[in-house]
């Protein structure tokens, strides 16, 4: 224990002292103090070296041992990077999700574990899949196919990319909502008791009821695979910490809109077992990197959080309205009033748990672009987007249409995917136009 706290020491210490990790005033553009609105290109190949040769001393600091405490502002280019590649990670769930109605594996992974960071351009990732995690809605609804859609993947870093990250890195990544009764769990607002610890149920824990349908909700005769998405999960995690028992190890989980909510509870859950511990009952450190993520729970979920030492790291878009959601009238912001103490309805309202790196950007003919991921992706790589936007709205908008057109065919599929589903996908969509007309009118995307 005594050498455990050394190391940690040791790691801050080297963390602080490596000039590589020092962001150039010049080359990061930010406004307010939570508003970050430009970014860098990749360094030459001799600087990603350098950074990459410090992750290996400074990984705790990125993953947020210290709760990135100047590191968001300015971003640091290295956090910056991690973010960029654990974004990644989530967005290869939705170009290897197959949406073609015709297909034999309809709402199912393309590819085998053994090929698809390959086939969707991630070959060199340095990591393996383990396990593939689907997710089974218990939601009724007639003449539904209820079987298991592939919902993400479990990934263990490969022995090489495991001495680049200075520790055996767990890395679980989930995709966001594309069929209807995953829209339909969605809109489950009602906050109830998530009872993950059988000994102790925490009645001021609670979160929403649709995600945690998503999350404990399952078949038993799955072609894929047996149990509900927390009981794969879960099973994967202990399996992986036997196999890999004595090593240095990181648990880091990263979603998309619905797939970060899934993530955060994972975390939660993880922790609240005590899972996360190793043979010598030290702590395994548990980070999650949430893409466009809804708020999941009240303000006990995101104590517990704290309380046990969960990292979350929220990346949103200030024009994004599904980081509004759920809670656009009870949220954290009526919870005090203003007042040092919590008021008695603050179990009530929905929070958001973690440190947020807030993005800005919307385009008026293409206002989907807010909430896609690939769209957050680009703009965390873009070269100085504060510049283009003083050059004008035809300059930002060239840049949204050309991140788009990188995935154009994806997007053409999701749209006949979703047109072949259900007419209720229309519904959908006038919902979430109607849900950021009024977000805009009443002034809450400007907060």
């Amino acid at each position: 224990m005594v050498m455990t706290v050394v190391n940690m020491v040791n790691s801050y210490i080297n963390f602080h002292s490596l000039p590589s990790l020092k962001p150039l005033a010049s080359s990061i553009e930010h406004t307010s103090s939570t508003t970050f609105t430009g970014c860098r290109r990749m360094e030459t190949k001799v600087a990603h070296t350098k950074r990459t040769l410090s992750l290996a001393h400074s990984w705790r600091q990125i993953q947020g041992f210290n709760n990135w405490e100047n590191l968001i502002e300015p971003l640091n280019p290295l956090l910056q990077q991690e973010i960029v590649r654990y974004g990644e990670f989530a967005a290869a769930c939705y170009k290897a999700f197959d949406l073609n109605p015709r297909s034999k594996r309809y709402m199912k992974c393309k590819y085998g574990k053994d090929t698809m960071l390959e086939n969707v351009g991630m070959k060199d990732s340095g990591y393996n899949i383990t396990k593939y995690i689907y997710v089974t809605p218990d939601i009724d609804i007639p003449a539904h196919d209820i079987c298991g859609r592939w919902i993400g993947y479990v990934g263990v870093s490969t022995d090489e990319e495991t001495k680049r990250l200075g520790r055996r890195d767990f890395l679980f990544a989930f995709r966001g909502t594309v069929s209807y009764p995953e829209w339909l769990a969605n809109l489950m607002h009602s906050l109830v008791l998530a009872r993950f610890d059988p000994n102790d149920s925490r009645p001021d824990v609670k979160v929403e009821a649709g995600f945690l349908n998503l999350y404990t909700s399952g078949e038993k005769d799955n072609k894929f695979t047996s149990g509900s998405c927390r009981e794969q999960l879960l099973s994967e995690v202990q399996r992986l910490l036997k196999k890999y028992e004595g090593e240095e190890i990181s648990i880091t989980l990263a979603g998309h809109s619905m797939g970060s909510s899934l993530a955060l509870l994972l975390a939660y859950d993880i922790a609240e077992l005590e899972l996360n511990r190793d043979g010598s009952n030290n702590v395994i450190p548990i980070t999650v990197f949430s893409f466009a993520g809804p708020r999941v729970g009240n303000v006990g979920l995101k104590k517990r959080c704290e309380e046990l030492g969960i990292k979350v790291l929220r990346i949103v878009n200030a024009k994004d309205p599904i980081t509004k959601m759920p809670g656009i009238f009870l949220n954290e912001k009526i919870s005090h009033f203003g007042w040092k103490t919590e008021l008695p309805w603050s179990l009530s309202c929905y929070v958001h748990v973690g440190v947020e790196i807030a993005l800005d950007f919307f385009v008026m003919d293409k206002p989907i672009c807010v909430h896609d991921l690939e769209t957050y992706i680009e703009f965390l790589k873009c070269p100085k987007l504060r510049e283009m936007q003083k050059q004008g709205v035809d300059c930002f908008e060239e840049f949204i249409a050309n991140a788009h057109s990188k995935f154009r065919q994806y997007w053409r599929n999701a749209a006949k995917s979703m047109v072949n589903i259900s007419p209720f996908s229309t519904l959908v969509c006038y919902w979430w136009i109607a849900a950021y007309i009024d977000l805009q009118m009443s002034g809450c995307l400007s907060c």
